[in-house]
């Protein structure tokens, strides 16, 4: 393992500060929101493996430090708090960081995956040692055989947001894993560059005013651009508003209704897991012309109608979901944050399956369509000074006093699809079968929900306050049955089953009655009847077929009705007689 002795400190100007979006997720932090991220993953060991993953892990990870440098890294604070803090080299004890967790049997038999989303329930709480790299992987062994027999262990891997993003995270995954189970050579190239263990104030001082300064500098230089970009988003959201153009659409501009998850959070989590075939959803989407993104948050949303309409508390209003959107260039692998937040509304209170599938690929389009034009201006850096004591003491005081439970929210969940290997991939020779992310919950959103796609499968990771949503694991069933309602919609161009009959059904039975009843009454009856259906039919009959298909298939697969029962055509009005 690598040691501190002989190497020098550095003394010049090499001090790496964190941006200011990194640094706010240290700010943020507290026992009630833990900012770092990370997953669960199953792995089955080859065969005729021996002896602890654990040791073998640690031997890996090792070979591995050179070009992970995320992992030896560790913060080093400016005088005072009074900035945001820098990070300098460190050297990781591999046994604090990579260790091993017992999980008990149950009922005698070894533990599985309910047993680990508990485990990681209750680790995701702790915060990470701020003196050390911000990383801790945790190793499950012993737990039940795969399907296949094969030895299986789990892994817990916990990365701070501070030093990480979603795709950050990937770049890390990649350099630790492997495609084959024999793990490839790593070349390592002797690094000119001096590491800096710890900073001087000289150093700190000047790093700090000069870094400053020239924060302050670019901002300035780019405000005009800034201004105009600003003004044409503004233009563009204003220009296609229903206010303008007549026509109804969805708008993520608004505030989210109150729901059970829109509170002040604890310090327990819950953690449940679902795994649906990337392949199936990818068929789906394309009969749709919808994207993988777009199936998400189409899952998401029929399962939190489904999961709150079941408990009776589902708005009339739609949820409204917080996206991450990605900031970095093509190609760009640094070990930072490069992203930004965006809102788009989930239509939960859209009964219909295909029409909210339609609702959210509009109100997709319709921030892909705003946030390219702002993508260039977010800022993911920006001046400090003073900064950490201003968040830190505004984040305690939101949770003690308890302002998310007050105020209206600008979204009740954060939906994040994170692209992952399409490959099987290894580690220490075992092959990772699933890759369940779990990330933060925060006052006011107490459920995050992470998808990343991993080889054929598409792996979501639920974390939730353990207060707001005890029960996540029955909202993880109604994301598998959210899957089934997709998996059952006529695809365009088939027949639709939900579809009333047509008119000249209508009037072919009408006919029929009336040749029972005669030829003379046949022409009577009939021409009556088929009178009245052509001039009642087209406002009713959709409304009342389709209120009785909604019923019947309500009580075959159990639906819960939604308190707000959207009506979506109105029975005509009956008109006055002359006279």
């Amino acid at each position: 393992m690598p040691t501190a002795a002989g190497l020098r400190f550095a003394r010049g100007p090499c001090m790496q500060q964190l941006s200011g979006l990194d640094a706010t997720f240290l700010y943020l932090e507290t026992a009630e929101m833990p900012m770092h991220v990370g997953a669960l993953h199953l792995f089955e060991l080859p065969a005729g493996s021996k002896g602890k993953f654990v040791t073998a892990l640690r031997k890996h990870i090792e070979s591995r430090l050179p070009i992970t440098p995320v992992l030896r890294r560790r913060l080093w604070w400016m005088p005072l708090n009074l900035a945001n803090p820098a990070w300098v080299d460190a050297v990781p004890d591999l046994k604090q960081h990579i260790v091993e967790v017992k999980l008990p049997k149950v009922n005698g038999q070894a533990p599985g995956l309910p047993e680990l989303e508990a485990a990681v329930s209750a680790l995701h709480p702790v915060l990470l040692d701020r003196s050390k790299p911000l990383w801790k992987f945790h190793v499950f062994e012993g737990l039940a055989p795969g399907p296949s027999g094969a030895r299986r262990v789990a892994l817990y891997t916990q990365l701070h947001h501070a030093a990480v993003d979603g795709q950050a995270a990937v770049a890390l995954a990649n350099a630790i894993l492997d495609v084959t189970p024999t793990p490839r050579a790593i070349e390592v190239k002797p690094s000119r560059r001096t590491r800096t263990f710890k900073l001087e104030m000289t150093e700190m001082l000047r790093g700090v005013i000069g870094g400053q300064a020239q924060k302050v500098a670019e901002i300035v230089r780019n405000l005009p651009a800034t201004v105009g970009t600003l003004k044409n988003a503004a233009t563009s959201v204003v220009s296609a508003s229903s206010l303008l153009t007549g026509k109804a659409g969805p708008s993520n501009l608004t505030l989210a209704p109150r729901t059970p998850l829109n509170v002040s959070v604890s310090s327990g989590r819950a953690f449940a897991t679902v795994t649906l075939p990337l392949g199936e959803i990818k068929a789906i989407g394309r009969a749709f012309e919808a994207t993988i993104n777009d199936m998400v948050l189409m899952l998401c949303s029929t399962a939190l109608r489904r999961h709150y309409a079941k408990q009776r508390v589902l708005p009339r209003k739609s949820l409204v979901a917080a996206v991450p959107i990605s900031l970095r260039e093509k190609g760009n692998t640094d070990a930072d944050n490069q992203a930004s937040m965006s809102f788009i509304s989930l239509g939960t209170n859209i009964a219909d399956t295909k029409k909210r599938l339609a609702h959210v690929k509009a109100a997709t389009a319709s921030m892909k369509s705003t946030m390219g034009q702002l993508k260039s201006i977010l800022p993911t850096d920006f001046p400090s000074l003073g900064v950490p004591w201003l968040i830190e003491a505004a984040t305690a005081l939101y949770g003690k006093a308890k302002v998310a439970d007050r105020i209206p929210q600008v979204a009740n969940v954060v939906i994040s699809n994170v692209p992952g290997p399409p490959v099987p991939l290894y580690m220490a020779g075992a092959r990772m079968v699933t890759n369940y992310p779990a990330s933060i919950v925060v006052h006011g959103m107490a459920l995050n929900i992470t998808v990343q796609s991993y080889d054929q499968s598409l792996d979501f990771g639920l974390m939730a306050d353990a207060a707001a949503m005890p029960d996540v694991r029955e909202f993880a069933e109604a994301l598998r049955i959210a899957f089934d309602d997709l998996r059952a919609l006529p695809r365009p161009g088939e027949d639709d089953p939900d579809a009333p009959p047509p008119l000249g059904l209508v009037r072919q039975t009408t006919e029929r009655l009336g040749s029972s009843l005669g030829k003379a009454a046949r022409g009577v009856v009939g021409g009556m009847v088929g009178s009245v259906v052509s001039g009642v039919t087209r406002g009713v009959t959709r409304g009342v077929m389709g209120g009785v298909v909604d019923a019947a298939v309500s009580q075959v697969t159990r639906r819960p009705r939604a308190s707000d029962k959207p009506a979506e055509v109105a029975p005509p009005k009956k008109k006055r007689r002359a006279g």
